[in-house]
């Protein structure tokens, strides 16, 4: 192993960025290895590292006097023992050949090494923590529910379209329908789904990433449900063709949110021809999530893959609004909620200091910060862009060799 001394800048951001510490990447870029060992507390009061973290440096801190400790054991693990020359390097020291058998030390005693395995640290900075994960999942699951259930119900409640034609939007006026667009923003839908699903096999902390966007995607959809109940918009165009109402038929109303659950809510899957839920898009949020989680969880230099997602998605809300199906409105608030969610979520998960509750973190005022600090209390810094591959090979577990401590003991 390369002395930490003799490390270049390169090697210096390999170690921060394998050490999930990518945040010390950018003010550290042209630090060598002497540098990085040499850090203080003192540097870390100066800017730029004291705007990095609200620890004080005192992690990376921590974890460069383990990196000392390792690399000075392992200076020392064949020329030395618990600190003193060993006796062969004594005696060819001393001039004597190789030759010469060392069978012991002086006064007689036999000299033995004892192994003692050392198990390996865990690496606690990311827990997965699949428990409060699946508790996510049902919270997501439920909204999910919910929000079907709701839109059979605002259905009842919309006005006949001939008694109440549609509000007027200024995108109507200046484009005509054009009927097969809605069908384009469905399939960019699902393209930009399956690609965050590829991308979340191969993510490492897929546990925590998981946890983030049912806990997002839940609240969005529950927020969706209530602007959906109390605000009951007319049919958008004339061209709707809405469901008959079924006038309190409770039976048929739980086959028909059946029907839509099974076809996820897709109207090129036959499922959804309800009329009402329109304010705000179901469509958008799905759309705007896909592409704020696909490129805030991928590398940096596919700038190619970010600006493909991100075409998808606009082409998707345009196409929204060219079938007709939403109000502009209804598409500019679900864009402005989902973004605006997306971001603060992530602000106070990335930031120690507003975790805890306090009279300066006003964001501890909002309804959903105690679930959010169950969530992330145990996740420190940010969540790095690490991949590996799913499926491990058992070969390669099974030849992972036990660490051992070398210590001498006299007999």
């Amino acid at each position: 192993m390369k002395e930490v001394v003799l490390w270049s800048p390169e090697e210096v951001t390999g170690w921060l960025t394998d050490n999930a510490v990518p945040e010390y990447c950018e003010p550290l870029k042209n630090f060598t290895g002497r540098d990085l060992i040499n850090l203080t507390e003192e540097d870390f009061r100066k800017s730029p590292l004291s705007r990095v973290s609200s620890d004080s440096g005192q992690r990376l801190l921590n974890m460069i006097e383990g990196l000392k400790m390792a690399h000075h054991m392992e200076a020392h693990k064949n020329g030395h023992a618990n600190g003193h020359v060993r006796a062969g390097d004594a005696a060819r020291q001393n001039g004597f050949g190789a030759a010469l058998k060392l069978n012991g030390v002086p006064n007689g005693f036999k000299k033995e090494m004892i192994k003692i395995p050392m198990p390996e640290p865990e690496r606690s900075q990311y827990p997965m923590e699949w428990g409060k994960t699946f508790l996510a999942f049902i919270y997501a699951l439920f909204c999910f529910v919910f929000t079907t259930v709701t839109i059979s119900v605002v259905h009842e409640r919309v006005p006949p379209k001939e008694v109440q034609p549609p509000l007027p939007d200024a995108f109507f006026d200046r484009f005509d329908r054009v009927q097969w667009a809605f069908s384009i923003c469905e399939i960019n839908g699902m393209i930009l789904v399956g690609l965050w699903f590829v991308q979340w096999l191969l993510l490492k902390y897929k546990s925590i990433i998981s946890r983030r966007f049912f806990c997002i995607v839940g609240t969005l959809y529950l927020y969706r449900c209530i602007t959906m109940y109390v605000t009951t918009l007319p049919v958008p165009g004339m061209h709707f063709k809405c469901s008959p109402k079924l006038f309190g038929d409770w039976e048929s109303h739980l086959r028909r949110i059946m029907k839509l659950i099974a076809g996820g809510g897709l109207s090129i899957t036959g499922s959804h021809n309800m009329c009402g839920d329109y304010l705000y898009s179901g469509h958008t949020v799905i759309l705007t999530l896909t592409y704020l989680f696909i490129k805030e969880y991928s590398p940096r230099r596919l700038w190619w893959y970010h600006w493909l997602c991100w075409a998808l998605s606009m082409v998707g809300m345009f196409c929204i609004l060219l079938a007709h199906d939403h109000y502009t409105v209804d598409v500019v608030v679900a864009y402005y909620i989902t973004t605006r969610l997306f971001w603060w979520y992530h602000t106070m998960a990335n930031q120690q200091v507003l975790k805890e509750a306090s009279q300066t973190n006003l964001l501890a005022r909002v309804w959903w910060y105690k679930p959010f600090q169950y969530f992330e209390k145990n996740v420190q810094g940010i969540v790095p862009r690490s991949y590996h591959w799913p499926l491990r090979c058992a070969a390669l577990a099974r030849g992972r060799q036990v660490k051992y401590s070398r210590l001498a003991s006299d007999t």
